[in-house]
């Protein structure tokens, strides 16, 4: 096998697995781990993995701004919308964070339930005000426009005096192995603390993130009750998940 297919199996298996064991691919591919190592480096110098003590995790990129996430993978995250409403049980106050997968969580629940939902995004507020039987409470702050929503301390002193049954959490990345990641700080410590405000926190995550990294790690992974990922998903990468007690639901695809 040449290193270039070496290498394009590599990226594969990242992507369906969320890492790889230097290891364990130099006996499956039958060539000296320095040559696996190589690989790995020459990989990451592209930025097309990161490199991790005994092998790699995929890269995740740093999250684009609202607006131009909202216009990208919308089957995708309606699948995953609709997979993660089905957690949610009658009567419930619900934390829901800003970002465009959480906006499309908002937008499939169901009404006449009871629900009261907690957030610190406007355009969910206004969304659900418009429909029927929500109680709405909208976090104050400074909003910002990069995350769509209010950060800062004021957010976080109303934050404080909430206790909900369920969180949902925006994830930039998320590892079997080091739990909840986000890119900006201040950003993180909200998430951070809606997860410690609620009894179970559901993180809705496209393939992307899965075992991958951001800046600024949120919670450990034992944190989080449920994870709702694509129908994609690799076995490994949920069975990782799955070891540390997380409850792994697959949603089906968007025009299924």
């Amino acid at each position: 096998m040449l290193p270039q297919e070496r290498q394009q199996r590599i990226l594969q298996r990242l992507r369906s697995h969320g890492r790889v064991v230097a290891a364990e691919l130099a006996a499956e591919f039958a060539v000296t781990e320095d040559s696996l190592r190589r690989d790995l480096r020459e990989l990451a110098a592209q930025g097309l993995c990161r490199r991790v003590y005994g092998g790699a995790l995929p890269v995740s990129v740093p999250a684009t701004p609202l607006r131009q996430r909202r216009a990208e993978h919308v089957g995708r995250k309606l699948a995953l919308a609709r997979k993660a409403v089905e957690l949610v049980r009658e009567g419930q106050v619900l934390l829901i964070d800003a970002g465009s997968t959480n906006a499309a969580i908002a937008a499939a629940l169901p009404e006449r339930m009871g629900l009261t939902v907690v957030t610190n995004a406007p355009d969910i507020a206004l969304a659900l005000y418009e429909r029927e039987g929500f109680g709405i409470l909208l976090l104050g702050g400074r909003v910002d426009p990069r995350i769509g929503g209010t950060a800062g301390a004021q957010t976080l002193q109303e934050l404080r005096r909430i206790r909900a049954d369920l969180c949902f959490p925006g994830a930039c990345a998320i590892d079997a192995g080091s739990g909840l990641w986000g890119f900006d700080s201040e950003e993180s410590l909200l998430k951070r603390a809606m997860v410690e405000a609620s009894a179970e926190t559901v993180v809705v995550a496209t393939d992307d993130k899965l075992g991958a990294h951001a800046t600024h790690r949120i919670v450990p992974v034992e944190a989080v009750r449920h994870l709702v990922v694509e129908r994609s998903a690799g076995r490994a990468a949920r069975n990782a998940f799955a070891a540390h007690g997380v409850l792994v639901h697959r949603a089906e695809p968007a025009d299924a």
